[in-house]
């Protein structure tokens, strides 16, 4: 039963906060947005976890990973009302930060943000990284069909070029007033990471057949074996072993979105991710209130359960095709030659989606600094467009964009930093990997379960509290192994690659 509407300030129909217009989402749209949200160029990266773990343990660790997302989120969606109506109509809490000022306040309010902040800097790196190799792939695949397969070192090259280009395209994109609130862009983005997806998989699937049988084996890369084209020393084994663990938790990672997704309006709904602009539904208020949460809950069941499967498709297919020479990125790693123009058409799917999502990523880093220059820092300065001191740019042939120097110098300093770092790191796997692990305790299971306790006062030492505890300690091994296994990965391709090498 729909709850009944309350007043707004121009006497139209409102819900409890006075947000106008109504929420109107529903179970089904929730889940279309989280499944649109989580899909991206992480799942590129499956079929080579699956490979370090075999065909035992890599589908197990998915299902893992998704069981552990599942409960943490079920935690999380838990918390988007607080106060003394909590769960009842208490009030609502519309983003991440605002759930974890509201249950657990002074310090880690500031640590929370610290680690967005830095999770959003390294996702930008790796979103470089993602686009300039798939950049690089469209003239390879182009080389390759021209020249013939056995030209390798002739098709070859170098993708720090291209992250200079990508780097330049988002100084220019930075600077456009409310970029991330066009409407078309997340559809495209949405359209194009499905379409990638898709074409992926589908092209495992073919090599399978090609094959005659699928590849593979029990345990993953032997020891001693072939792995990535090279033999895996027993040291080598575990640490890639630990780094699939973040690769997965990589391409896992949305559960700080989803109290954007079930609240009315989040300022952080237009930036959080590419697959979200604009197209966010918010869960429209029942009687009582409470059901909001019942119907997240279901949201969060469906999405997980549909991008398991997904996933388990992309990362078993992937490893069905190549088996231990599984590459770091299904669509990159050049498994597949013909039709070349399919792999094209992926790889720049890959890179209309990531333009997008870069400014995306960028925007709470851009807003955050912007807010606190005009409020605190110098409030009123012409630095700031107070003035008449503005800078007038060009955006195509008629297009003109008038932006603040503080604006103009700061966000080009902030994308000139990270292609700089994407150029010293130009390693999928073990950077995304690092990534992924890196975020996954804090952001996915130690807020959500320290937010929890205390909106539901747990008792201290009681069996629910002990368990919590105990997931929560688990999955913070988890994260520190899998980061030590992606820094090893990225030390291991130090040692392969010249950092400082342009041309190769």
């Amino acid at each position: 039963m729909e709850a009944p509407p309350y007043k707004g300030i121009d006497g139209g129909e409102a819900d409890d906060d006075g947000r106008q217009p109504r929420r109107t989402g529903t179970m089904w749209t929730a889940s279309a947005h989280i499944i649109t949200a989580v899909i991206g160029s992480g799942v590129l990266s499956l079929p080579w976890g699956v490979a370090q773990l075999g065909w035992v343990a890599g589908p197990a660790v998915m299902v893992l990973f998704g069981a552990v997302i599942h409960y943490c989120s079920v935690l999380l969606v838990e918390c988007y009302r607080s106060g003394d109506g909590a769960g009842t109509g208490g009030r609502r809490n519309r983003t991440y930060m605002d759930a974890v000022r509201a249950n657990l306040g002074g310090a880690k309010v500031r640590l929370c943000g610290v680690l967005q902040f830095a999770n959003f800097f390294g996702v930008c790196v790796g979103i470089t990284i993602a686009s300039s190799i798939s950049m690089l792939a469209i003239r390879r695949a182009g080389c390759f069909h021209v020249r013939g397969r056995d030209q390798r070192e002739a098709c070859g090259g170098s993708s720090r070029p291209y992250m200079v280009v990508y780097g330049a395209l988002q100084v220019v994109f930075s600077q456009i007033p409310d970029l991330h609130k066009m409407s078309w862009l997340s559809t495209l983005a949405s359209v194009m990471s499905l379409s990638y997806s898709a074409i992926g998989i589908s092209l495992a699937v073919a090599q399978v057949i090609a094959n005659g049988g699928i590849k593979g084996t029990i345990i993953g890369v032997f020891i001693g074996g072939a792995g990535a084209g090279v033999g895996v020393t027993s040291m080598q084994k575990i640490w890639r072993t630990l780094q699939a663990f973040g690769n997965i938790a990589f391409a896992y990672g949305f559960s700080f979105i989803l109290l954007e997704i079930q609240a009315s309006h989040s300022p952080l709904r237009s930036f959080l991710n590419s697959w979200l602009l604009m197209l966010i539904d918010t869960v429209k208020e029942v009687a009582p209130p409470a059901t909001e949460t019942k119907v997240m809950r279901k949201a969060v069941g469906v999405s997980v359960a549909t991008t398991t499967i997904v996933y388990l498709l992309c990362g078993c297919a992937g490893y069905a095709a190549f088996g231990d020479t599984s590459p770091d990125n299904l669509l990159t790693g050049f498994g597949f030659f013909e039709p070349f123009w399919l792999l094209d058409l992926a790889n720049a799917g890959v890179v209309v989606h990531l333009v997008g999502t870069y400014q995306v990523v960028a925007q709470p880093v851009f807003a955050f600094l912007d807010r606190r220059a005009a409020e605190g820092t110098w409030p009123g300065s012409a630095w700031l467009g107070g003035g008449k001191e503005r800078v007038l740019l060009r955006v195509g042939p008629t297009a003109r964009v008038t932006v603040s120097p503080f604006r103009l110098a700061w966000r080009t300093a902030f994308v000139c930093v990270t292609t700089a770092a994407s150029t010293l790191l130009p390693f999928f796997g073990s950077v995304v990997g690092l990534i992924g692990a890196a975020s996954f305790w804090p952001l996915t299971v130690y807020f959500p379960v320290e937010m929890y306790v205390a909106s539901r006062r747990v008792p201290r030492w009681g069996a629910r509290w002990v368990c919590l505890q105990a997931l929560s300690a688990g999955c913070l091994a988890v994260s520190l192994a899998a980061s030590a296994g992606s820094v090893a990965g990225v030390v291991e391709a130090f040692k392969a690659h010249n950092p400082f090498c342009w041309t190769c």
